[in-house]
């Protein structure tokens, strides 16, 4: 199943590869994007992930929490 996933809370440090690499343990990732401030370029905190797997529950009770 085709799914796009909002992510919250992100550290300022997290770039469209780290968030990749953690949503690709659990599924095939399509794209990965942490939202920046156009003016600034720091991200927002939050991002985007657009993936393909079977039980999206079990990749958000893997990844709630993750630091």
């Amino acid at each position: 199943m085709q799914v796009k996933l909002f992510v919250g809370n992100l550290a300022w440090s997290i770039d469209d590869q780290t968030l990749e690499q953690v949503f690709s343990q659990h599924g095939d990732v399509q794209s990965a994007r942490v939202i920046n401030d156009r003016d600034t370029g720091r991200s927002r905190g939050f991002g985007f992930v657009e993936m393909d797997v079977d039980d999206i529950a079990a990749v958000i009770r893997a990844t709630d929490g993750l630091e």
